[in-house]
């Protein structure tokens, strides 16, 4: 079982979390010029990488907040955590330190 830290609450058992899947994509900004092709491709598709990347994470059976997490998907090991708006100031936010 992956052990998360949650920013609010500490760490926390992965049941208590929601992967909300990538972070930091931005939305495009006149969507109303945007074919359906690429209105589509701002909504579904993503990169899934292997390796290390930002995803969004909810604390729902907790706190109820969204926070960041960069996590790699190879060895499900979690190197940050942010929250929105704020980087370099969550709980737990050593850069190189690892959760299990």
């Amino acid at each position: 079982m992956l052990l998360i830290e949650c920013p609010w609450c500490g760490p926390r058992a992965e049941v208590e979390f929601t992967c909300g899947g990538e972070a930091d994509i931005a939305r495009p900004l006149d969507t109303d010029k945007l074919t359906d092709e690429e209105w589509g491709d701002y909504l579904f598709m993503r990169h899934n990488p292997r390796g290390v990347h930002k995803e969004q994470w909810l604390h729902a059976q907790g706190c109820r907040r969204w926070f960041k997490a960069t996590r790699d998907t190879v060895t499900y090991e979690i190197q940050r955590y942010e929250t929105f708006g704020a980087p370099n100031e969550a709980q737990g936010n050593k850069q190189g330190s690892t959760q299990r």
